[in-house]
């Protein structure tokens, strides 16, 4: 366990620590005033920096209007308005913070300052409570923090610091005695995308820069007669890489066969009706193969990949002879064997 300890030059007696709760306890419970009019002190005019107090009393009946007879600090047994309330919340610095004891900031209300860990007040404390008097103003000077060399702690302040990319610098630090930093603060390097690839037979469609921010999209598109295989769009992430390889613009195939119909996307053509005599990358081409020993035929497709696409090994292209005499006696219109035929 990492602990933090503070010391005062003079420190906290028990009558000051009874003191503090007994102010605590009341301010929790709302009472409207610290003392009656018995244990009230005397009134000391000028006492504590005190710039006016208001008029002094003995009972309400020496107070007009919405005024009391109330106790206020060292001004004694004062007429004051209990609905008056004092300046909340209030601007302090960094070294310190406060913390309202009641529930209003209304006449009698305590606040208290807090120092923050290294810093202490003038008399070497590091809290104090303040009071709402009559006139409208929080009981003695403003408190003011200021550092000291008599705070300690038993372990460093310990920083973690992450970024989305890469980070230049250490990336943790500590807090060192002096309240310095052991190393400088590392900073997040901004991560940018290298131009992509070129793609053959393609175009990126992107403006042109030396380097990309995280976020930038990059379109890619073919030159005609070419298929796009892989992402027509790829984006700069924070780790300074593309969110995919570029694609590939891949070629049509020429269907190798002139003389015997195939099956392009289940019909049954010839290749001269096909557009050009092409099919595009990817594409199923299904040819028609005779059987060795019976006369019928049966099937075996080829995939076009990237302008290549070849022949099974069972087919036999007609001769130009039995292409113009005998049609009908091409592998392709032959009846098609049984399943069991075919092994």
């Amino acid at each position: 366990m990492c602990l933090s300890l503070s010391y005062t030059k003079s420190g906290l007696t028990a009558s000051m620590y009874s003191g503090l709760l007994l102010l605590s306890m009341w301010a929790l419970a709302g009472t409207a005033s610290l003392w009656d009019s018995e244990s009230c002190p005397e009134r000391l005019v000028g006492a504590e920096g005190r710039r006016t107090c208001p008029r002094s009393c003995k009972s309400d009946r020496d107070c007009g209007g919405k005024r009391q007879c109330l106790c206020d600090s060292e001004c004694g047994l004062s007429c004051v308005v209990p609905g008056r309330t004092c300046p909340w919340p209030l601007s302090l610095n960094e070294n310190s913070r406060a913390r309202l004891l009641s529930p209003t900031p209304s006449f009698s209300a305590l606040l208290e300052v807090l120092c923050t860990p290294g810093f202490t007040l003038a008399d070497g404390s590091d809290a104090t409570v303040r009071r709402c008097q009559g006139d409208r103003q929080w009981s003695g000077d403003k408190p003011i923090c200021t550092g000291g060399s008599e705070f300690f702690s038993l372990c460093h302040v310990f920083l973690l610091f992450s970024c989305r990319a890469d980070i230049v610098g250490r990336q943790e630090n500590f807090c060192q005695f002096n309240q310095t930093w052991l190393y400088p603060h590392p900073n997040c390097k901004e991560m940018l995308c290298q131009p992509p690839e070129e793609v053959e037979q393609g175009y990126v469609v992107a403006v042109q820069k030396t380097e990309y921010e995280v976020g930038f999209d990059i379109h890619y598109l073919c030159k005609k007669n070419f298929l796009l295989d892989g992402p027509q769009k790829i984006t700069c992430l924070s780790n300074g890489s593309w969110s995919a390889a570029p694609p590939h613009c891949r070629a049509r195939c020429i269907i190798p066969a002139e003389r015997s119909r195939v099956v392009i996307g289940g019909v049954k053509r010839w290749p001269f009706d096909v557009t050009d005599g092409l099919v595009p990358h990817g594409e199923n081409v299904t040819f028609f193969c005779k059987h060795p020993q019976k006369q019928c035929s049966f099937t075996a497709a080829q995939t076009c990949f990237d302008g290549k696409l070849e022949t099974p090994l069972c087919y036999l292209e007609p001769t130009w002879l039995q292409y113009k005499l005998f049609p009908h006696r091409l592998v392709s219109e032959i009846e098609v064997c049984e399943p069991g035929d075919v092994e």
